[in-house]
């Protein structure tokens, strides 16, 4: 079965974006742009899940030139209607129903690369088996949050952490993934 993460950065009080939607903010302390967690993240994974705001964002602010996610399969959960392509399929199946036919399927990892709706829809259900949180070195003080009510505990195990420019990689484990009697 493909596993389940989170991949994505957040502020140091808990935002991915600030209260305008940007992200510009997301850098280091200094010059490094060093990648090495994003590509060793992504050698595991084939499939990418994300809501409209993000693929918006995406297309239109961060990289409107070039799909930057060419190398996976993409599913953009909307409910516009938008002609799909070989890599990228717009679908309005509810979220958990869509991660769980394709854990199923043959392949890598999926990746859940946001927005904060999604995201807090997978949590709420506990569907996301892995969590890969960068935090910035950034105090937003607004925006939007991460993690909102989940109405219950998520029990995790932290697995690695390591820093770079200022930005610290975050990396659990639901328990009950690792060992289904914890």
């Amino acid at each position: 079965m493909k596993k389940i993460s989170l991949f994505i950065a957040m502020s140091l009080d808990g935002y991915i974006a600030d209260s305008k939607g940007s992200v510009d903010w997301m850098v280091g302390q200094g010059e490094d742009d060093n990648m090495d967690s994003y590509f060793g993240f992504v050698k595991d994974i084939d499939t990418v899940i994300m809501g409209w705001n993000t693929y918006h964002q995406i297309i239109t602010e961060l990289s409107p030139k070039e799909w930057v996610y060419s190398d996976f399969t993409t599913y953009v959960v909307t409910h516009r209607r938008k002609t799909s392509s070989d890599k990228i399929h717009f679908t309005n199946k509810d979220p958990v129903e869509l991660l769980k036919k394709l854990r199923e399927e043959r392949g890598k990892g999926i990746w859940i690369c946001g927005g904060a709706n999604l995201i807090q829809q997978l949590v709420k259900e506990d569907a996301i088996d892995y969590y890969h949180i960068t935090v910035i070195p950034t105090i937003l003080g607004s925006g939007i949050r991460l993690f909102e009510k989940a109405g219950h505990e998520i029990k995790l195990r932290l697995l690695k952490t390591q820093s770079h420019n200022g930005m610290t990689d975050l990396i659990y484990a639901k328990r009950s993934y690792l060992d289904p009697s914890t």
